[in-house]
């Protein structure tokens, strides 16, 4: 959705309440599911996720993952309003870090990440938070997107899919050091010639982004599996998994390590699909289909 009709939608919902935001974003959805070329993805990946059933339950699953993502601009547009509700799970895995080692919160788009990091700021209110974010060549909601969690306190910097500047790494990994909490996208790669990973997912071969490894590495800060899911209206809850620590190693253990990090990431963002199938919001693809299944690979990882 382009800036302008984002802004147009916002004040006449504003005038005339949340519902036209809520009718308006789900018709909007109806017609990216019909006519965007995106879909056979997404029927593709939900026939993984569930073999037994029909091709009419994935696209039905697709349809649903569509219409769900409204949610994110709905409780987005709420939230400038009003406060939104929230429980925990791991807070204090978290809090543990905070002001001495820092730490790295592995973001996903399964759930609502943007949320994510406003409900961490309402938690801590003086929390200092770096997030990682990439930058489109033309932005219209996620301009604003940015805008609003400038104004709630998040450091932004914005990760150039055309190639990042190694000065904003040296600034993530002082912000670690001085005990701060640097967010990072850990399912994404935006660029082919991008360094990444391999791991195992739902028994096929997918890539994530090496960096927030390597930033636990350098820095010695321990990495969080962060999700937040939506229980109703502008309200959610967000669960902390237990630390990911990468000891310091010898250089030829160091892909190892890594690789082993990476996996246990993998393997939490698998159990958080299988739980919460519909808020998946990775539209492009994301598992190879073609060729070997993964598990013999992991296994000699491991």
């Amino acid at each position: 959705m382009k800036g302008f009709w984002y802004r147009l939608l916002t004040r006449s919902s504003e005038l005339c309440g949340p519902w036209l935001f809520v009718v308006v974003s789900r018709i909007i959805a109806a017609g990216f599911f019909i006519f965007s070329g995106r879909v056979p993805e997404s029927r593709r990946f939900y026939g993984v996720l569930f073999p037994d059933r029909g091709r009419l339950y994935h696209l039905w699953c697709g349809f649903k993952q569509y219409q769900n993502f409204t949610t994110i601009h709905l409780d987005r547009f709420l939230t400038s309003r009003t406060t939104p509700a929230s429980t925990s799970e791991g807070w204090e895995k978290l809090e543990a870090v905070i002001g001495k080692e820092g730490g790295i919160l592995l973001m996903s788009h399964l759930g609502n990440w943007e949320m994510a990091a406003h409900l961490l700021k309402q938690q801590k209110k003086d929390l200092r938070m770096l997030l990682y974010m990439g930058v489109k060549e033309k932005e219209g909601v996620e301009r604003l997107q940015k805008e609003e969690l400038r104004r709630a306190g998040v450091t932004i910097i914005g990760a150039d899919q055309e190639g990042g500047s190694p000065f904003s790494a040296v600034e993530g990994i002082r912000f670690l050091q001085s005990g701060g909490l640097v967010s990072m996208t850990g399912d994404i790669v935006w660029r082919s010639d991008q360094r990444k990973v391999r791991v195992s997912f739902l028994g096929y071969e997918a890539w994530l982004p090496e960096a927030p490894y390597v930033f636990a590495l350098v820095s010695g800060a321990p990495l969080f599996a962060f999700f937040t899911f939506r229980t109703g209206t502008n309200s959610y809850h967000f669960t902390l998994s237990d630390p990911i620590v990468i000891p310091a190693t010898s250089r030829q253990n160091r892909a190892r390590a890594i690789s082993r990090a990476a996996q246990q990431y993998a393997d939490l963002l698998e159990a958080a699909l299988r739980e919460h199938p519909l808020e998946w919001y990775h539209f492009d693809r994301f598992i190879r289909y073609r060729g070997q299944k993964a598990e013999g690979r992991r296994q000699r990882a491991e």
